[in-house]
């Protein structure tokens, strides 16, 4: 019996378990700087991340579980993971690519497909193809029509932690015939500490002048508009629950902040997404990416009623997150950047959490 434990004191064994006939694992990594990421191969979940604090201390940033069985039992599905095979929604679960109607996807938001379907790559058993002290790359191959999805997919997704205390990681995707493809990192973060109440407190920017303004289904419903003059702004620091009770249609569809916000960028390049601060510990998170958008979700759905990590639990707005990625309802919609992958293409596609004091 594996009695090791982490240093935000997960029990390694508590996630040594076979799942769909695969073995399912936490792997750790760390920086020279005591730093440590956590990963599960199920969903490819960020489980644990520890950063340095204002005070020497180390703080773990995100929320999640203590074991394989609660998160598979979780009511947030989503902690941590890798989404996909189209991260956020498509309307109606259907989608028309090269003449040809794709309406299985599963409904599972609404009227809407959300983040893959029943079964997306959140809860996929990934392989581990390699770990070392401070990478894991992780593969999974998606069957052609898993989900209502067309092409079988393969996937890679590289997690390294920095010795400047950054997060990166790395997508490559290829397809055996045309589809569609959304991947992103769910983590929910909390700078404060994993288990605090709130991130009303965290001041926020994000590098956009526009966002996606959506329905009360999540789903954008015309073009882009600014946020200047609206409390969806924050090019400049804005402390999270400012203005997030404010009477705004669109906070009153999402119980808050659950939008897309399209990021000010030129070229495909990496460039910088967003800040995020959190007053209590001085920890900064600064945002990069080769992504068009970022999804700001606010933990509005959130119950307080799992018991995450250390018997914490995780209210209404208790974490926030940045999704980076395509925007919602592409393959519907052909003035958006395009998420059509092909055969003899690959997807590649990178995004850093940095995080400092």
């Amino acid at each position: 019996m594996n009695n090791e434990r982490t240093l935000s004191g997960l029990a390694i064994r508590n996630f040594e378990k076979q799942i769909d006939g695969k073995d399912n694992k936490l792997c750790i990594l760390t920086n020279k700087n005591g730093a440590e990421l956590t990963v599960t191969n199920y969903g490819a979940k960020i489980v644990s991340l520890l950063v340095p604090g204002r005070n020497g201390d180390f703080v773990d940033v995100v929320t999640g579980h203590d074991s394989i069985d609660a998160y598979l039992c979780s009511e947030e599905p989503y902690f941590g993971a890798i989404c996909g095979r189209y991260a956020n929604r498509i309307a109606g679960g259907r989608f028309e690519l090269d003449g040809i109607v794709y309406d299985k996807l599963a409904i599972n938001n609404g009227p809407n497909s959300l983040h893959g379907g029943i079964k997306g790559f959140n809860a996929a058993v990934w392989n581990v193809k390699s770990v070392s002290g401070n990478t894991i790359v992780l593969t999974y191959i998606s069957a052609d029509g898993e989900e209502g999805f067309p092409g079988k997919l393969e996937v890679e997704v590289t997690y390294s932690l920095s010795d400047n205390n950054e997060v990166v990681i790395s997508y490559v995707a290829v397809t055996g015939k045309p589809t569609v493809l959304n991947l992103t990192n769910h983590s929910y973060f909390n700078l404060s500490g994993a288990g605090n109440p709130s991130v009303n407190d965290h001041l926020l920017t994000i590098n956009a002048d526009y966002f996606l303004p959506a329905d009360n289904t999540a789903i954008p419903y015309g073009p882009k508009e600014k946020v200047e003059g609206t409390p969806m702004d924050f090019r400049s620091p804005f402390a999270v629950g400012a203005r997030i009770d404010e009477n705004f249609e669109q906070l009153l569809f999402g119980k808050g902040y659950d939008h897309t916000y399209i990021l000010n960028k030129e070229g495909n390049g990496l460039s910088f997404c967003a800040r995020c601060v959190s007053p209590q510990s001085g920890i900064v998170m600064e945002c990069y990416t080769t992504e068009p958008g970022v999804q700001l979700y606010t933990g509005n759905w959130m119950t307080g009623n799992l018991e995450g990590k250390n018997g914490q639990r995780y209210p209404p707005r208790a974490a926030l997150c940045l999704e980076t990625q395509h925007f919602p309802d592409s393959p519907n919609k052909p003035e958006y950047p395009t998420t059509v992958l092909r055969p003899g293409e690959t997807f590649s596609s990178k995004t850093i959490y940095k995080f400092s004091i």
